[in-house]
């Protein structure tokens, strides 16, 4: 795929994160209204919040559409793809030098460790284990790598297989680290919003020998409803320097290997 292929492909992903930004800013909007905001024609409008529609984010009704309540927006991949890009980029080339050749790698569906993946095609051998697709499909072109798909039921929401098929898979497995994200972290524990991802990532954590989290500062100003795990399970977190200091202050306080990166 070229570049300018690939820029393409990836303009409808962006431009509905972006209505759906809108759409959450303001509650409600008409079709016509997203027309005027986003330069485009009525019908890709209409096929842009059906593809929102089906993956949770908001409802249509006749003539417009309103917001899901924010903790589903969040866990949207569209919405996930288009943040805090500096801050997990700079994670992810920290996290980079964690990797060597002949190294087993698990990584979560979060879009944080997705950062990582392009920096991993020069780490050769390599083995990579994953059940999010948009890594499975940056893997399938890297020499030398032996991708491990962790198959399961498939979430268009998360782009993401998961469920107890998921787990099964991923407890067959240990290997050497595992890099993984989560919705919020408190001074003491891990959290995400989504039992069902809570699953996968707990047997995530039981099958990796070194277990990384990737979280940017917006993940200390959160709230998400399950415990994933206390962060001292954790051998490595790696934050933004744009965290507030009493934040990282926090983590360390109650025994967690915190290190700041800077963005």
């Amino acid at each position: 795929m070229s570049a300018d292929s690939g820029e393409a492909a990836r303009r409808p992903v962006r431009r509905q994160a972006e209505i759906a930004a809108y759409v959450v800013e303001h509650g409600t909007a008409t079709a016509h209204e997203l027309v005027e905001a986003f330069g485009v024609s009525l019908m890709t409008v209409h096929r842009d919040l059906d593809a929102l529609e089906r993956q949770g984010v908001v409802r249509k009704y006749r003539g417009g559409v309103s917001a899901q309540p924010t903790s589903v927006f969040e866990s949207n991949v569209a919405y996930r793809l288009n943040t805090a890009q500096a801050q997990k980029q700079a994670l992810a080339r920290r996290a980079r030098e964690l990797v060597e050749p002949g190294m087993s790698v698990m990584l979560d569906d979060s879009t944080t460790a997705l950062a990582l993946v392009p920096m991993l095609e020069d780490v050769r051998p390599l083995t990579v284990a994953t059940n999010f697709l948009p890594a499975i499909s940056l893997l399938t072109a890297m020499p030398d790598t032996q991708l491990i798909v962790l198959g399961g039921i498939y979430s268009p929401t998360h782009d993401s297989f998961g469920g107890v098929p998921c787990a099964e898979a991923v407890e067959a497995l240990q290997t050497d680290l595992l890099f993984c994200s989560v919705s919020a972290v408190s001074g003491t524990h891990a959290y995400h919003q989504e039992q069902e991802i809570v699953l996968v990532k707990r047997a995530m954590l039981r099958a990796a020998r070194t277990r990384v989290l990737l979280i940017d500062n917006a993940k200390l100003r959160r709230t998400a409803l399950h415990r994933l795990a206390p962060l001292t399970g954790f051998d490595l977190v790696l934050v933004d320097d744009q965290a507030p200091a009493d934040g990282i202050a926090a983590l360390r306080e109650h025994g967690a290997a915190v290190e700041v990166v800077a963005v």
